[in-house]
């Protein structure tokens, strides 16, 4: 069958192109995905104890776009879902708000910080007089950053600011991306926010949700399309051939478009060198009980090898009675051994300049249009990625 548009990935990026080039543009769309299944990284369903999660790691909708989401809704209904994260740390203040203490010697309040954190932190009296300081100190503002703070003279709102980046940032992103403080890019750092309100929520934009059967799914059904053609378990660049400004499929110049979502280092053989990744492993465990922990994701800030602990009952609103699975999450350098996958790129001048060769390489092929984190060399979250598969493809049409 001959076709008219390759995709090589089928995640957001080359799901969402491929259903429009399909419905919108009328055209024949062979899409390869190397994993054995459709949804890239937000692919879900059930362990072997069936309790529904996420495999590759949490994975919460939230946009702003109302394309997007409207888009997306054709193929999904959605469970109205809040996302709330706090952390959990080690009991340094022995006037901790008695409803938020552990019987373990720990603690925890809502990340980002807010009003109810401070409170969580230093006490319901301290920290609601440390609240109405920083209300009267910004009353115009709904959140505030560490720079902010630290510019502030009063000393006591500096020190909210020291407290923060000690216990939400600092730690937790050297568990991250694996780097010192000296490091950390003082910028990141300047932009940590404070939010000036009890909104407890880690997202505030206008559409959240979770897929009301799941992400995988959701992606089953945006493919189904007659014009679609969906092969997995196969890898494209075994069959893909770039020379000369031509992209040979199967030894055959194709000419249509091809979007490819895959790592840009590896589609031209890494001839530039590696692109830095961090990678992420998970230790899933099956608990016999209704819940493990009291939201969908429990940050370890400042302890802890891991990074985060996810129970999906909480994300997906499963019922199942007496058992539960939890996530631990850790992250690691990626260094492209199997089984590896990559991430997050890591961003900085360097490996920017790194990935400019590549783009370059990617663009004396007229017909080839690099899509998603992996070929961008950028951190998108779901609905952007979405939003470029969409931008994209009404340029094809």
């Amino acid at each position: 069958m001959a076709y008219d548009a390759l995709i090589v990935g089928a995640g957001y990026a080359g799901a969402v192109s491929a259903r429009r080039l399909a419905e919108d543009g009328g055209k024949r769309v062979l899409l390869l995905e190397r994993r054995p299944h459709v949804g890239g990284n937000a692919y879900d369903g059930p362990d072997e104890e069936g309790v529904v999660i996420h495999f590759y790691g949490p994975h919460i909708f939230h946009t702003n776009d109302r394309r997007v989401f409207d888009y997306l809704s054709r193929f999904t209904k959605w469970r109205r879902y809040q996302h709330r994260v706090i952390a959990n740390l080690p009991r340094d203040n022995p006037e901790v708000v008695p409803a938020h203490k552990n019987t373990d010697g720990r603690f925890f309040f809502p990340v980002p910080f807010n009003l109810d954190s401070l409170k969580n932190t230093f006490g319901m009296k301290e920290g609601a007089r440390l609240g109405q300081k920083l209300l009267d100190a910004y009353p115009a503002q709904s959140q505030v950053t560490i720079l902010e703070l630290r510019q502030n003279p009063d000393p006591e709102i500096a020190a909210i600011a020291d407290y923060v980046y000690e216990h939400v940032f600092v730690h937790y992103t050297m568990k991250q991306w694996g780097q010192t403080p000296e490091e950390i890019d003082p910028a990141t750092t300047a932009r940590v926010p404070v939010r000036l309100s009890t909104d407890d929520r880690y997202f505030q934009d206008a559409y959240q949700g979770m897929p009301l059967e799941g992400y995988t799914p959701m992606f089953e059904k945006m493919l189904d399309h007659p014009n679609i053609t969906v092969e997995t378990g196969t890898d494209a660049l075994d069959r893909l051939e770039l020379a000369d400004g031509f992209i040979r499929l199967d030894g055959e110049v194709f000419r249509g478009p091809v979007i490819y979502t895959g790592q840009a280092d590896e589609l031209f053989g890494f001839q530039f060198g590696p692109l830095p990744y961090r990678t992420l492993e998970f230790g899933c465990e099956t608990l016999p009980r209704d819940y493990f922990q009291s939201h969908g994701t429990v940050n370890y800030t400042v302890d802890g090898d891991f990074t985060r602990i996810t129970e999906f009952k909480h994300l997906t609103g499963q019922v199942k009675p007496g058992v539960t699975t939890i996530m631990r999450e850790y992250s690691k350098a990626y260094t492209g051994k199997d089984g590896e996958i990559p991430y997050y790129a890591i961003i900085s001048p360097e490996n920017n300049a790194l990935y400019a060769k590549y783009k370059a390489e990617a663009d004396q092929y007229p017909n080839l249009h690099l899509l998603g984190r992996l070929a961008e060399y950028k951190y998108y979250n779901m609905d952007a990625i979405a939003a470029r598969a969409l931008t994209l493809t009404d340029g094809m049409l």
